[in-house]
């Protein structure tokens, strides 16, 4: 196992919590979006979502301690100003379906730009282990984009 330099452990920890803070985004945003939907098929596909970030938040927690950090409880500001804007948003729109799947896609576009910048940063010093988990999530997250996408398309042909 290769040893980290505490300069290296510290940009790692700052990249996990970077992570944490878009998982933190996309529970809150899930959240938001469970409240403002009628829909029971949107309702239970939120709630997985955010169990899913939940779930990846507690993984990439775990890593952060192992190396001696301590995850962050924080949200991104662009997070937090994107909430604060779907709030304005519902409450001229109404709870319209395609109007909360819009958010969410962006939702889902902002933390899948995280993670590939994560983990296409050329100084890299992701472990083996820390980046089939990291690829692992993203995928992941990429296939609730997808899902989200592909139900605000259906609901733009109805």
């Amino acid at each position: 196992m290769e040893t980290i330099t505490k300069e290296k452990s510290e940009k790692l920890i700052a990249q996990l919590n970077d992570l944490v803070e878009i998982n933190n985004d996309r529970i809150k945003g899930y959240e938001r979006a469970i409240s403002e939907t009628d829909d029971e098929d949107l309702t239970y596909l939120f709630t997985n979502m955010a169990a899913h970030s939940k779930a990846y938040k507690n993984d990439l927690s775990r890593e952060i301690i192992l190396l001696g950090g301590e995850p962050t409880e924080s949200t991104k500001v662009s997070g937090k100003l994107f909430r604060a804007w779907m709030d304005i948003k519902s409450a001229l729109t109404g709870k319209n379906r395609k109007e909360i799947l819009g958010s969410c896609e962006f939702g889902e576009n902002a933390a899948l730009d995280t993670y590939k910048k994560i983990i296409s940063d050329e100084e890299n010093i992701l472990t083996d282990n820390l980046s089939k988990l990291i690829h692992l999530q993203k995928k992941e997250i990429q296939l609730d984009h997808d899902r989200v996408k592909a139900l605000r398309e259906l609901g733009k042909n109805l």
